[in-house]
């Protein structure tokens, strides 16, 4: 499903944010990536994204080679890519069903499927009763739920999760580490970053370490290395 082949990324003359890092994650896999502060997490979901380019090697996703990939398709590209981030991104005037189905309208969907879809990712991530409700009226465990349902709204291939717990407490951040365990068994590959040492030791998923841009560690059933 993502496979990075000896990928560096340069910025400028010779800031090394990534240095030959090999990755391969498989469909329907549940990844964690960890790593400090510039370890080159965030450059890895960029290159994923197809924000950035790698500067050496090869990135295919989903059978697409990423050199091959024409920019007028980039955004095709990230309909299959599903992100997640720490500080939600709702639109904060629109009521939880508008902002879910907000990307389904941006990509031209028809209302009568919008309206069949969007109660249905709802019950998903468990707030179908918050529906006519808006962002500053629910908690931030709710918030989460809201923007990983606009994440999965279209289906994507794969769910990037980038520190969705950062801004929640303990029993919230299980709850969405609940959510994203949900969605994975459903077919959806997910890759989570986090700095979170208690839910890494818990999961007992895979666990890719960085340090410096390079590929420290990589265990199947992986604990938070430092």
């Amino acid at each position: 499903m993502i496979i990075f082949d000896r990928v560096s990324k340069v910025y400028g003359k010779d800031i090394v944010a990534l240095n030959d890092i090999n990755v391969h994650i498989e469909p329907k896999e549940f990844a964690i990536l960890v790593g400090s502060s510039g370890a080159g997490k965030s450059t890895f979901l960029r290159l994923l994204t197809r924000e950035e380019k790698q500067t050496e090697g090869k990135i295919i996703v989903g059978g697409l080679d990423y050199d091959e990939l024409k920019h007028r398709n980039i955004p095709l590209l990230r309909r299959n890519i599903g992100v997640v981030f720490q500080d939600f991104k709702l639109l904060p005037n629109k009521t939880v069903f508008e902002n879910v189905a907000f990307a389904l309208e941006v990509s031209g969907v028809a209302n009568k499927h919008i309206k069949a879809v969007v109660p249905k990712v709802l019950d998903l991530v468990g707030i179908d009763d918050k529906e006519h409700m808006f962002p500053h009226q629910l908690s931030g465990g709710e918030r989460q739920r809201v923007a990983i349902a606009r994440s999965i709204v279209r289906q994507p291939k794969i769910l990037v999760a980038d520190e969705p717990t950062g801004n929640l407490d303990p029993d919230n951040a299980w709850e969405i580490i609940e959510v994203l365990k949900k969605i994975n068994s459903f077919g959806t590959t997910v890759l989570l970053t986090t700095h979170n040492k208690q839910i890494v030791n818990k999961l007992r998923k895979r666990v890719i370490t960085l340090r410096d841009g390079e590929v420290i560690d990589d265990q199947a059933k992986g604990r938070y290395k430092e």
